[in-house]
Formats: structure tokens, C-alpha cells, sequence
């Protein structure tokens, strides 16, 4: 059992949260956390490199030279693989890096990496985050006052224009909201802050049968 402290935006304590680990993640499988990360990371490729095939660049195809009495070594068109400005012998193609793990997996292994996240005291959180109009200024202020300096995700329980906007010009600093939130978001940052409300929407789901 964990107590966390609750601050405020000026990083004065004004309560504790009870979490208790194990009742997150029984747990901790660094197999299915760095499967679900590598899936993720599989998914963010574009998957657009292509280089040409001898039968796609400009040249001809007649033989250079005869086969036999040159003196050279034998030889066939100008687009072969072994000579300057021919195709590639192995060219690259469009292709598709997604692919999905299964949703109960993914689930547990975001409970997990929020889990270990909370056991290596890398996890912060606020009574609240709030912003009347887009300012940077303010944010940044916040940060400085609890001693955030690291990368940085902060956890909202909902989408907020004006935080985000707030936010999101700050280096090595992201803002999700909670349903958002998987394993390669979490353990990516060096440190989480998460708001009050959005642990307690964290804590109420449930891993799906």
C-alpha cells in the first residue's frame, strides 16, 4: 500500500491518495510490457521507404559488351544491382507495420506499467490542473513548483483545450487524457503527473473479459 501525496499547483501537499500497487497490476511482466511497447512502436512506422528494382530505373537493357574477348569481366545491362545508378538487389517496398495485440493483454499491460511506474515513486499528483486561457507561463510555473524536470506526461480525466494548448509547446512534456493512456505512453516519460480525478477514473476501470 502506497500513500501519494496530493499537491496543489503552488507544490504544497493538501492530501494523500491510498493505491495499493498490486491491486493495479498482481503483477509485473517485463515480456508483455515490452511486447505491447514494440507493438506500439511497430504501429507509428509510416511504412513508406521504397527504393527502385533494376526494372525500375531508367537504362537499357541491351548488353554492355559482348560476353567474351574484352578482357573485362562479363557484364549485362546498365541497370544491373552491381553498378552505379542500377536498381537495388534487394529494393525496399511500401508495407504495413501494424499489427494488434490482444485488447485483455494491452489492458493488463498498462495496469502494469503504471503500476511499476508507481513503485519506482515516479509518479505525481496534482488536486487539479486548470487553465481560464491558453498560457504556457503558467504550466511551466506549475512544473517548476513540484520539482518536475524530466520528461513528462501529465494524465487529465478529460480533454481541456485551454490546458492542452497550455501544455503542449513545452520540450519533453505531453498531455493525454486518461482513456488515452497505454503502456508505451507511460513508460516512455521519465515521470507522470496525474490529476486527482483522473486517477480515480484510472482506478475505477476494469480489465475487459
Amino acid at each position: 500500500m502506497a500513500n501519494l501525496p496530493i499537491y496543489d499547483k503552488t507544490g504544497a501537499q493538501v492530501g494523500a491518495y491510498e493505491v495499493d500497487p498490486e491491486v493495479i497490476a498482481p503483477k509485473i511482466s517485463k515480456q508483455l510490457l515490452h511486447d505491447a511497447v514494440v507493438m506500439y512502436q511497430s504501429n507509428l512506422r509510416q511504412g513508406s521507404a521504397k527504393s527502385k528494382t533494376r526494372s525500375e530505373v531508367h537504362g537499357s537493357k541491351k548488353k554492355m559488351y559482348r560476353q567474351k574477348g574484352t578482357g573485362n569481366a562479363r557484364a549485362g545491362h546498365k541497370r544491373s544491382g552491381v553498378r552505379r545508378g542500377g536498381g537495388h538487389i534487394f529494393a525496399k517496398s511500401p508495407r504495413d507495420w501494424s499489427y494488434r495485440m490482444p485488447r485483455k493483454a494491452l489492458q493488463v499491460a498498462t495496469r502494469m506499467a503504471l503500476a511499476s511506474k508507481i513503485n519506482n515513486e515516479n509518479v505525481k499528483l496534482i488536486d487539479q490542473i486548470e487553465a481560464e486561457v491558453p498560457k504556457t507561463k503558467q504550466i511551466v510555473e506549475m512544473l517548476k513548483n513540484l520539482e518536475l524536470n524530466n520528461t513528462l506526461l501529465i494524465v487529465v480525466d478529460e480533454y481541456d483545450l485551454n490546458v492542452y494548448k497550455s501544455a503542449r509547446n513545452i520540450a519533453k512534456v505531453n498531455i493525454l487524457p486518461v482513456a488515452e493512456i497505454n503502456a508505451y505512453t507511460i513508460l516512455k516519460p521519465k515521470q507522470l503527473l496525474v490529476t486527482k480525478k483522473a486517477m480515480d477514473k484510472f482506478m475505477e476501470t476494469k480489465v475487459n473479459s
